[in-house]
């Protein structure tokens, strides 16, 4: 295994001074308690900002179309997250752009696309039902073909950022009839100022704002369609390949090893703040981490998080969310009564570290899909034990 480090040359170091200033420079203490408020993971100014300096189309294009180098591309994710610079909007916003330049009308494609990268569109995915759960092409939400246009009647479930984006990537039922519901489905990038669109806002547990959507008699016009009618499964999977972490990492190792690394990677913050705790001597000269058991339970915790963050594909998705939900009890108990405080209270020795990992933990287990749907997806296809069966067994 190599663990060599990456010698940056001339042109990468001043990169990597050019983006810590700029994030330095945008992404402030204010920006990051403001987002802590609202939930929302955005922040137009500094997504404005971000597009006026070109990191948004540069981080969207390849290298050969004109973006960031292999070096830079993973410069700049690192800095990102060491910046906590409030994200999930633009990452929503790539999965569909991506979407948009294959199968929209050339017309929409170059509405929407030149605004992408300067950030003023920002898009967000319409999947979940609130009766649906992770199987999205038990879709419900219904679009009736009227003469140029459609008119769309239904609701999604955890529309994340919808309420700071101009469209929705909306998957809708177009033939109740069809034999096979992958084959009932039709992709629109609906706007979401169309009369009859209502949003409102829901906070989950980990404090993240998300949105329940609800369709009334919305009418858009053909050229919002994405692809053909009732093909909407070949337009949605790309996308939810990659939101669900099917794809390869490039060989480079400049790639993250699996989706969720963002996640996973706040679990080693935490267990570093909790070992700065331990390892300070008490009143009476003594440290805790001299406990064996707390040696003990802290190295564990340690080596869970190195072999999820280490897992490839699928199977770190799943191993990184499995961990956060283990490691974060294992440090809370270990910090103490102290743990459950939240950031920028007194008295959290952590700082709110641990509070804040057992709270987003249960949420990074349903990202994309649950747990249970994702160990399904490995049994299924890739040890190859067939179908599951969800049905009561009959005795």
């Amino acid at each position: 295994m190599d663990f060599s480090r990456v010698e940056l040359t001339a042109d990468e170091q001043g990169f990597l001074d050019e983006i810590r200033t700029f994030l330095g420079t945008h992404v402030t203490d204010d920006v990051r308690r403001r987002d802590r408020e609202t939930g929302d993971n955005f922040d137009e100014a500094v997504h404005l900002a971000m597009g006026e300096a070109g990191y948004l189309e540069r981080e969207y294009r390849s290298e050969e179309g004109g973006g960031f180098t292999r070096v830079e591309r993973r410069l700049w994710a690192l800095e990102r997250r060491r910046s906590h610079v409030p994200w999930v909007t633009w990452g929503t916003t790539v999965l569909v752009a991506h979407s948009v330049e294959a199968y929209a009308q050339p017309d929409l494609r170059d509405e929407v696309m030149s605004q992408v990268f300067s950030g003023h569109v920002r898009m967000c995915l319409g999947y979940t039902e609130p009766e649906g759960g992770s199987d999205i092409a038990t879709c419900k939400t219904k679009a009736v073909r009227d003469g140029d246009d459609w008119v769309i009647n239904g609701s999604k479930m955890f529309t994340t950022g919808a309420h700071n984006c101009r469209y929705v990537f909306l998957i809708t039922n177009t033939d109740p009839n069809a034999e096979r519901k992958h084959k009932s489905l039709t992709m629109f990038l609906v706007p979401l100022d169309t009369p009859g669109i209502e949003i409102q806002g829901l906070r989950t547990v980990d404090g993240d704002r998300t949105n329940i959507v609800y369709y009334n008699d919305v009418r858009i016009s053909d050229r919002y369609r994405l692809g053909e009618v009732n093909e909407g499964w070949t337009v949605l999977r790309g996308p939810l390949d990659t939101e669900h972490g099917v794809v390869d990492a490039a060989v480079d190792g400049l790639d993250d090893v699996s989706i969720l690394q963002h996640q996973g990677m706040f679990m080693g913050t935490a267990v570093d703040k909790v070992a700065t705790i331990v390892g300070q001597e008490g009143s009476d000269g003594g440290r805790r981490i001299d406990d064996g058991l707390v040696s003990h339970r802290l190295g564990r915790s340690v080596a869970r998080i190195e072999a999820a963050l280490s897992t490839p594909h699928m199977f770190g998705r799943v191993a990184i969310a499995q961990a956060m939900r283990e490691v974060s009890l294992e440090l809370m108990d270990v910090v103490g009564p102290t743990s459950v405080l939240p950031i920028e209270t007194p008295g959290a020795l952590d700082d709110g570290a641990t509070e804040y990992l057992y709270r987003w933990a249960p949420l990074c287990g349903i990202y994309g899909g649950t747990l249970e749907v994702f160990r399904n997806m490995i049994a299924q296809y890739t040890l190859g034990m067939g179908r599951p069966m969800y049905a009561p067994v009959k005795r």
